[in-house]
């Protein structure tokens, strides 16, 4: 297995964490502990826990990791659609999170097909 730093699904959801804290950052104050919060946690969850799979060295192991890390992106997915539809975001930056977020699952998909 490679080190998880080579794949490129776990390089791409660091991007994508990067570009979450970004655009959050602009949320409203009084959701600094609601929904920015939750997805903030959930993307971070993402390549979080693809290395902590991969540094498991199992094969099941590792494909429970990713599975849990694909269930952090439809968490996330369902979270940027309530942002979009309080308005914390608009339709550009939610229509570019929402592409990036099913780039990652369906990366998650194909590496989770290999492993099996």
């Amino acid at each position: 297995m490679a080190n998880f730093k080579e794949l490129l699904v776990w390089q791409k959801s660091i991007d994508f964490v990067t570009e979450i804290y970004k655009i959050t950052d602009a949320f409203p104050k009084e959701e600094t502990f609601g929904l920015k919060s939750q997805i903030r946690r959930a993307s971070v969850s993402i390549p979080s826990n693809i290395a902590e799979g991969n540094s498991r060295r199992s094969k099941p192991d590792y494909i429970q990791f990713l599975k849990i890390s694909r269930g952090s992106c439809a968490e996330l997915e369902t979270q940027l659609i309530i942002s979009r539809n309080l308005h914390f975001l608009n339709e550009t930056n939610y229509l570019e999170l929402n592409q990036d977020i099913i780039e990652i699952s369906k990366m998650l998909n194909g590496l989770i097909n290999s492993l099996k």
